[in-house]
Parts: C-alpha cells; structure tokens; sequence
C-alpha cells in the first residue's frame, strides 16, 4: 500500500496521568537535528491543534480524566486522519499520550467504513479499561474499549453516569456509531502490565497477546506471521506503538508508565517492518515519549527517532 507519507503532528498529553508527553514530538525532532537528519524536512506534515491547557482546569470526571476535551481531541485527530488518507497520503502519527489512538482508528474507519481494520498494537499495556474499570481514570489507558465498544461491565468498580457517561458515549462513537474494531482483529505485542479487568477481557474476548519471551522462544518471524495470519480477512491494518513496549532499563525511563523486561529497538524495528511487508498497512503511530522522566538525556526520543526512519524506508 504505497502512498507518501504526511507527517501528523498531535502534541497532547491530556489523556495520561504524568505531564510531559507533549514535549515527545519536539524531542524526536531534536534527535533528528542532533543527528544531522532532514527527516522532518523531507515529508509534509500537520499540526493538529491541542487541549493541553485544560489540565489546569478543576476536573469533574475522576472515572475519566478530562473527557470532554479527550473527546475534541480524538476527533480533531480522527478528521486529520480521514483526510490525510482521502487525499492518498500515509498518515504517519506522532502523539504524545496514547488515548489520541481512538482518534486515529476513528478517522480510519471514517475514511474506509466498508473496510476491515486489524490493529497491531505494540505496548506494554493493553489499554482496555472503560471509566467503569479504570483505577486511575487516565484516558490513555481506554482507547481500546472505546474502539472495540467495549465497557467491560463483568469488572465494574466505578459508578459513571452523567456527563462522563455521555462523553463516553460520544467518544465510541467518534465518527461512525458502528463499532470500530473486532476483539479477533486486535492483536498485541509486549503487553505485560495490566490490571485483573483487563487480564479478564484478553481472556474473554480471545485477544492474542504475544509477550516478549513468547517471540523470543518461537522467533520473531513465525510470531509475526503468524499474526497476520489471524488477521487474513482484515483490508487494512493498523500498527500502533507504543514506547514503552521496549525496555526501560536498557532504553531509558522517558516514557509516562516504564516497565522493564520488554523489546529492545532492533526487535520493534523488526516487527514493524514484517507487518509492512503486508502490504496491508496504511497507517503506523508513535506514541509516549516523554522527555521530561528521561534518565539518559533525550535517549527515548533517539531511539524513538531510530525507529522511525528505519520503519519510514519500509513504508516509502
């Protein structure tokens, strides 16, 4: 699925629970300069607009952390997503939490209604909380139910009922009312960190979930295969990854939630670089760097940079 790449710049943090992932964009940016690299030079791009000043605002949604704006947000993004692919272009996103997921997916779905969307979703997280299960109420931990349309009510902790239930509402219905993904198109790579609600949808919903050592012990080319294997009848596929799926102690620490014993960069690289050769897909994100946590200077936002355009010669 060869089309040039647009750049979609998205600097918004307001979906996680730690400020700093807005600054990730310009610390990939700088990695690149530091490197001598016109990588940003040579692609056009967007910038789309922010909510980030709303985290100053007393919040009323403690079950969903600044929904309302979450809500403008994913759908600023979905738009600038249906429209990049309208006009034949590879959306290549870079966002600074992952909640802005929800709005990439939405404008894909947008874009292509009659299309089947696979997701890879490379995290050390699986992201499937709903306000119902949430312990801390961060949005960046809930894209996934949110496409998938899927409260997980069996593990309900939390009361939610007006305005966040309305903006919950509104949020999985992003551009189409139709649910965006199926749980047998929704694969992960790296997740290792979840809460039982979430340990109990993989398991209900039959989510294949390739952990680290799993790749490691079969090998990375038969696990990936094998992914798109389950992913046969889908048209479009979706890659979407997320930093922290790497390693926090041989990387760094600059990302909001770091957990260790996960992939190393030539390992990302890899795995990416396998699905594209798909032919299938035709939209890849990077999400959660956070500079301000790093503990090695600006070393995620580099290897972050690393990635990309080793992952960019695929894509071209």
């Amino acid at each position: 699925m060869k089309r040039p790449i647009r750049l979609i710049k998205n600097r918004s943090d307001i979906g996680a629970g730690t400020r700093g992932s807005d600054m990730g964009i310009d610390a990939i940016e700088i990695a690149a300069i530091n490197k001598g690299s016109e990588y940003f030079n040579n692609f056009p791009f967007v910038d789309v607009e922010t909510h980030n000043e709303t985290i100053y605002n007393k919040d009323r949604n403690s079950f969903a952390k600044r929904i309302e704006h979450v809500l403008q947000q994913c759908s600023r993004v979905a738009k600038t997503v249906e429209n990049t692919l309208l006009d034949n272009y590879f959306p290549l996103v870079l966002s600074g939490d992952h909640s802005s997921a929800l709005g990439t997916i939405s404008g894909i779905k947008t874009a292509y209604p009659d299309k089947t969307l696979g997701v890879i979703w490379i995290d050390a997280h699986a992201d499937l909380h709903s306000p119902y299960t949430s312990p801390s109420g961060n949005i960046h931990g809930m894209p996934l139910a949110a496409a998938l349309a899927n409260d997980n009510l069996s593990c309900q902790v939390n009361q939610v009922e007006g305005e966040t239930l309305a903006f919950w509402d509104k949020l999985k219905t992003i551009g189409t009312t139709a649910y965006k993904l199926k749980p047998e198109h929704l694969i992960y790579f790296g997740v290792r960190d979840t809460e039982e609600a979430e340990d109990l949808q993989i398991q209900n919903l039959g989510i294949k979930n390739y952990k680290v050592e799993e790749v490691r012990f079969r090998g990375l080319e038969i696990c990936v295969q094998e992914a798109l294997e389950k992913l046969s009848d889908c048209d479009l596929i979706y890659v979407s990854f997320d930093v922290d799926s790497m390693d926090c102690d041989l990387i760094s620490h600059g990302t909001g939630t770091p957990v260790s014993k996960g992939f190393d960069q030539h390992e990302i690289v890899a795995i990416v670089k396998r699905i594209i050769v798909s032919q299938k897909v035709l939209c890849f994100e990077v999400v959660e760097v956070n500079p301000l946590l790093d503990n090695k200077g600006n070393r995620m936002a580099e290897t972050a940079f690393e990635i990309l355009e080793e992952v960019t010669i695929s894509i071209n």
